[in-house]
């Protein structure tokens, strides 16, 4: 099996002062990475000269020249907490983009559902305290609903006598009478307390729905993540790398990277 080579430059100037800078430029051509760059690249870091030169020599390298494994589970997590960056994390954004998206959308539709039900709950309520003299200090979800369905405190209580059920009742010393001048009011009022409550049940399908996005991305990271090993695997096989110091220990100036693939 005869190897096919390609051979990858990255060139480290050592510049321990003016004259060694005169004497590199005078003996061999410029760097191709500028020293001010060199200490915060890595050898396969995205965007470095190098990493062209990987997906010529090794066609098929996932994109950035990543020659790192992804674990599914890790992807499959990273998901579950944001969609779409275990897709990230997985190289597959460009799918997970749209998870991340629409967890966007079902966060502001979440937000709006729940700013809409406590401004209609709010309309509703001080409705009855103008319509129906409710004093709404310390009262809770129960009696505005009681109030929406009984006309009167009297009403309400009879009621529940014949329910038998006296625990129930509402002292109307103690602050919890009113009393509806027409049914009409009480119906206007029964109709926006109810309209609240519809946008506070929309929620549940917003949130329902946030779920199987993370699930859904979970789902599509791990695939992503199998995807790049996969693809890494057979790119990688029968792949060789070495390296050498150009110039030699008296004239070092950089380092030849050989990487050997078998046809």
């Amino acid at each position: 099996m005869m190897p096919s080579r390609w051979i990858l430059f990255l060139i480290l100037p050592f510049l321990s002062s003016p004259l060694a800078a005169q004497r590199l430029t005078a003996d061999r051509p410029a760097p191709l990475i500028s020293s001010a760059h060199q200490t915060k690249l890595h050898l396969f870091s995205p965007g470095a000269p190098i990493t062209a030169g990987l997906h010529a020599a090794l066609p098929g390298l996932p994109e950035g020249g990543d020659l790192e494994r992804r674990s599914p589970f890790l992807a499959s997590l990273y998901s579950l907490v944001l969609p779409g960056m275990g897709e990230l994390y997985a190289g597959g954004f460009s799918s997970g983009k749209y998870f991340l998206v629409a967890d966007g959308v079902l966060w502001l539709t979440l937000l709006a559902f729940e700013l809409q039900g406590n401004a209609l709950r709010d309309d509703a309520r001080a409705y009855s305290v103008a319509m129906a003299g409710v004093n709404p200090a310390g009262k809770d979800d129960q009696f505005y609903v009681d109030v929406g369905n009984f006309m009167t405190i009297d009403d309400y209580n009879q009621k529940k006598l014949r329910d038998r059920q006296p625990e129930k009742l509402y002292d109307a010393t103690a602050g919890y009478a009113w009393s509806w001048s027409a049914d009409i009011d009480r119906m206007a009022y029964r109709d926006q307390r109810l309209a609240s409550e519809n946008m506070y049940n929309n929620k549940k399908f917003v949130v329902a729905a946030l779920v199987v996005n993370r699930v859904a991305s979970a789902i599509n990271a791990a695939r992503a993540a199998v995807s790049h090993n996969n693809a890494l695997e057979q790119v990688m096989k029968d792949v060789e790398f070495s390296a050498s110091l150009m110039g030699g220990l008296s004239r070092p100036h950089g380092i030849l990277l050989s990487v050997k693939k078998g046809l």
